[in-house]
């Protein structure tokens, strides 16, 4: 981090009655998709072959690259296996990291990564105060799903860490990663798929399983953030791969942007997306997807915040410089070495504390 001692237009003001300009401590975060970051030859998923040693590490060392670039203070990651696989791609980046942790995906005596699924982690060159895998909803987020009965879990468990910049300022981050939109079709106990996935109306039934189930995961991720922000001051980032478009339903649900149209008191505990908060509007350019889909550029790798980066809010104490979607590597073909997903990084500031 280094400090950014110029107050740009459109960044927050000095509080009444200080003389002196802020100071400002800049942060840069970034969200990656690392695609099924596992073990060479580790089973990971039915009908996907493990990784053979050469596709190790070539993908680690891919890995390794853009992390460089990115040179992030803290990376959320997703789809990882083996916490093993990711520590040996941040070495590979040449960049020193004091804290990379993926919880439930731990390599050591007794433990062999993830399973069924992979998880979520974090990198970070910041001082960790606390980490939190959060699992099961509370009971307001269960809902039935059709077929599949009571949905009481993520699928992938956000992680929640708090931690603290060098001048001292507490900062949450929240990395994520919900429900995909492919169709859930029902099973039986052995995995194997029970239903006619040709069968048009069987699709859209399965189709609406997810639905279901991401929007449950957005409204059970909306309550922890309501937790953590009604009536504080503290600053969060969340990111990570939420499976659907800013604007959408879900995206909605974690975010509740809307809400401070109507509500300047709804700023208190929503959220905003860091690509329409920024202060370089220059940097707003058309590139902004972060996946491909047959064809179709999606945004599904985000980056929200709280109002403390958001400079026309009063709770300001920072701002969203600029926010970057590193994606050329979208169309260098599909391989498993490289990420099917863009990588988003944001430029954030918090204020210094005041000086005596």
């Amino acid at each position: 981090m280094s400090l950014d001692r110029t107050t740009p237009s459109g960044a927050p003001s000095a509080p009444a009655g200080h003389g002196a300009s802020p100071r400002y401590a800049t942060l840069m975060v970034a969200t990656c998709n690392v695609l099924n970051l596992a073990q060479a030859g580790r089973h990971f998923y039915d009908g996907q072959e493990p990784y053979t040693q050469t596709e190790f590490e070539r993908k680690v060392g891919w890995l390794g690259d853009r992390f460089k670039v990115l040179n992030a203070d803290v990376l959320a990651v997703q789809e990882v296996w083996d916490e093993t696989a990711l520590r040996t791609a941040v070495a590979r980046s040449g960049l020193q990291y004091g804290f990379v942790a993926v919880p439930g995906a731990e390599n050591g005596p007794g433990q062999i990564g993830a399973q069924g699924t992979p998880r979520v982690g974090i990198v970070t060159r910041l001082k960790v105060d606390a980490i939190q895998s959060v699992t099961d909803f509370p009971d307001a987020a269960r809902v039935e799903v059709p077929g599949l009965g009571l949905h009481t879990r993520f699928e992938r468990p956000p992680l929640i860490a708090m931690l603290r910049l060098k001048h001292g300022q507490p900062l949450c981050i929240i990395t994520a990663h919900l429900k995909s939109k492919r169709p859930k079709f029902l099973e039986d106990a052995s995995g194997a798929t029970i239903e006619d996935t040709a069968d048009p109306a069987v699709q859209a039934l399965a189709s609406l399983r997810s639905l279901v189930m991401r929007a449950s995961e957005a409204l059970a991720l909306r309550l922890k953030v309501v937790e953590l922000l009604h009536r504080t001051q503290l600053p969060l980032v969340l990111m990570g791969d939420l499976n659907d478009s800013p604007h959408s339903v879900t995206t909605q649900l974690i975010a509740a942007t809307s809400q401070v149209a109507y509500d300047k008191g709804a700023y208190d505990h929503a959220l905003f997306s860091a690509w329409d908060v920024q202060g370089e509007a220059a940097m707003r350019r058309d590139v902004a997807y972060s996946h491909i889909h047959q064809g179709y550029p999606e945004v599904l790798d985000q980056v929200l915040v709280s109002e403390q980066f958001v400079a026309a809010s009063r709770g300001a104490i920072g701002d969203v410089r600029r926010v970057e979607v590193f994606n050329d590597h979208l169309f260098e073909g599909r391989d498993r070495s490289r990420s099917d997903h863009g990588f988003v990084r944001a430029l954030l500031r918090l204020r210094l504390p005041a000086t005596p």
